[in-house]
């Protein structure tokens, strides 16, 4: 079962900011429904090189407990599963922007050999 979000108390926003975002995959979760919009499990899955089933089913879960993402289910056979970001998860990739750009920046600074810059969805 995953995990509870942590729920301060927090030191600062940086503190709160990051209790929402931990976990290697949270960002790039974020990046992929922001870039594609609405998408099924499976199609984040495939977006994710990498990222086990296990994992990307808890930061979803987690995700949609803070309000990030948005989990529609629909009454069909086989059950048809739809992910989306909500207006909170959208405000918090804006606000990742500038991080992923001082991150690109650094992957230039060390080098082709460790660089793949993928385009961001904003530009």
């Amino acid at each position: 079962m995953a995990e509870a979000p942590r729920r301060g108390p927090y030191i600062c926003g940086i503190d709160a900011a990051f209790d929402v975002v931990s976990g290697k995959w949270k960002g790039l979760i974020l990046w992929e429904l922001d870039a594609h919009g609405v998408r099924r499990f499976s199609e984040l899955r495939r977006g994710l090189p990498g990222v086990s089933e296990k994992m990307l089913t808890q930061h979803l879960r987690e995700m949609e407990a803070d309000g990030l993402v948005h989990r529609k289910v629909y009454a069909e056979v086989p059950p048809r599963v739809e992910y989306s970001l909500t207006e909170h998860g959208h405000t918090l990739n804006k606000a990742l922007e500038p991080l992923g750009a001082w991150g690109i920046e650094r992957m230039g600074r060390e080098g082709s050999e460790r660089a793949v810059v993928v385009e961001t969805p904003h530009g």
